[in-house]
């Protein structure tokens, strides 16, 4: 079991630290805190039995590295879109593009002479 919880742990941390640092690392909670559940139930164990392995002690300080990391993201990075006069442009833009594209189309050509209406309807 104590292994188990260990490899777990492990796991979890390491899905903590990933999701910490990429843009998503508003879900690195969630991992980090499955995380520090199976440490404290391997740090339980391995204290039980009188070995406490280094490797536990080091996850847990990991999670508690993504957890602030985290923290930092969320209270001090603020996400910001800037320039949106020029990408409303660019929308403009393609929406012409797009309403030229389909005015020039010969739709008059196509014929539907396989096509029954009402079986569509």
């Amino acid at each position: 079991m104590k292994k188990l919880f260990t490899i777990l742990a492990i796991i979890t941390c390491a899905i903590a630290i990933i999701f910490s640092v990429l843009p998503i690392s508003n879900l690195a909670v969630f991992p980090a805190a499955f995380a520090l559940i199976f440490c404290g139930i391997a740090f339980y164990l391995s204290k039980k039995t009188g070995k406490v392995k280094k490797i536990v002690q080091f996850t847990f300080l990991l999670t508690l590295c993504a957890l602030s990391i985290t923290a930092y993201k969320a209270f001090f990075v603020k996400n910001e879109v800037v320039n949106t006069p020029i990408l409303n442009e660019k929308e403009a833009q393609f929406e012409e593009e797009a309403i030229e594209e389909l005015e020039n189309l010969d739709l008059e050509s196509i014929e539907f002479e396989d096509v029954d209406i009402e079986k569509i309807n």
